[in-house]
């Protein structure tokens, strides 16, 4: 029996009795909707801000939609208070439900819920660019501060094919910001300190297989330390990517089911600075992770800038699959527009009020075009994205 097909063996038992054990395991969902009506008004309301109260407004959500746009657009730090009410009804449910959402089981991971750590009907906030921007869960009562300016959404946990009946009532007060509220901005400046042609030539252009086959183009930096970088990636909702196959399996099959458990889907180790990857991480919707995931790789540079610790990267959209020309089996393959990746990593990690500074910088001879180690095409207009982290700042959730 080839190896492949004993872990494949494992992990069918393994995941079978973790979600045997997960589903019986799962908390019930609320049976009394007028016990949780009674609890949501009876419930303190938010203390208030010290900021000044700017603007306040009542909205109706309605159950048969998922994103509400309120009018509001937020400045960085702004205290937005919220205060719900209200049920909703899901066709396959035991019992009405409020703003604190129903009690979350494994199904909810095939539902691809919008805030998959969080049950069907749980009111969720969302402040910014849609296609980059990151919901937060507000249920019932939340003081949460604003770490970005833009838009603010109100939303409910629920997908457009698997709405609820009824409608929450949310009152949303914004409070200027006080002293204590991150106020970190990204600006975006024409150039970040040592990031220059002399760094450029102590890194590699592009990323290599075992083999030593030229693959992805590097096109990011970041400045900061290894917390500030994980904690700028998972702020933004980027996962952490398992090492190796076996790891995934495992952790995949023995863990509590995640969102998680779907993204760590493996990634390929690859070379730079004569190394594999020091992190790989991974942004998708659960379920077609298999086929499409935003996906990165980044190593961290054995030399600092200007004193700090600097990391390196790659950063490419698997958009399907296609023919390995090394060896004639099956790959992800790439969206050969690898700028608009650069560019979505950007949108993420600015989106958390972690990254101080943004920059494009083009390098000398720019790489513009080439062909991975599989054989597929890429292009770009040879700018390498480089981000400055912040000591401080992020949503407060």
């Amino acid at each position: 029996m080839r190896r492949s097909e004993r872990i494949s063996i494992l992990t069918f038992f393994l995941l079978m009795g973790t979600l045997s054990v997960a589903e019986n395991a799962a908390p019930k969902p609320q049976q009394n909707s007028s016990t949780s009506e009674s609890t949501a008004k009876t419930t303190a309301p938010p203390s208030a801000p010290r900021g000044k109260l700017l603007q306040s407004k009542v909205f109706t959500l309605d159950g048969t939609k998922v994103w509400t746009e309120t009018g509001f657009t937020l400045e960085p730090g702004q205290h937005v208070v919220v205060s719900a009410e209200g049920n909703l009804r899901y066709s396959d449910a035991k019992a009405d439900n409020g703003p604190d959402g129903l009690a979350r089981g494994f199904k909810d991971l095939l539902r691809k819920l919008p805030f998959n750590d969080a049950g069907r009907g749980a009111l969720l906030g969302r402040i910014g660019d849609p296609d980059a921007d990151q919901p937060f869960l507000l249920r019932a009562r939340k003081d949460a501060v604003s770490p970005i300016g833009g838009k603010l959404f109100l939303g409910i946990n629920q997908t457009a094919s698997d709405t609820g009946e009824g409608s929450y009532t949310v009152k949303v007060e914004i409070y200027a910001a006080d002293g204590n509220a991150p106020r970190v901005v990204a600006r975006v400046v024409p150039s970040i300190a040592g990031i220059d042609n002399q760094l450029f030539s102590k890194i590699p252009r592009r990323i290599t297989d075992k083999e030593g086959n030229s693959g992805d183009m590097v096109n990011f930096l970041i400045l900061g330390t290894e917390a500030q970088m994980k904690q700028a990636f998972t702020t933004a909702g980027w996962v952490k990517v398992d090492a190796d196959v076996e790891s995934t399996f495992l952790s995949g099959a023995i863990a509590s089911l995640s969102k998680e458990s779907y993204l760590t889907m493996p990634m390929s180790q690859l070379y730079l600075f004569d190394r594999p990857q020091d992190y790989s991480w991974a942004h998708a919707e659960p379920i077609s992770v298999v086929a499409s995931r935003n996906h990165l790789r980044i190593w961290k540079a054995p030399f600092t800038v200007n004193g700090q610790m600097l990391w390196v990267g790659a950063a490419t959209h698997d958009i399907g699959f296609e023919r390995d020309q090394r060896n004639n089996g099956l790959t992800h393959k790439i969206d050969p527009d690898i700028d608009l990746e650069r560019d979505y990593l950007e949108k993420t990690l600015s989106s958390t009020g972690l990254v101080s500074e943004v920059t494009h910088f083009l390098p000398q001879n720019p790489m513009q075009g080439a062909k991975t180690a599989t054989g597929g095409s890429f292009h770009s207009n040879g700018q390498v994205l480089a981000l400055q982290l912040a000591t401080s700042g992020g949503v407060n959730q």
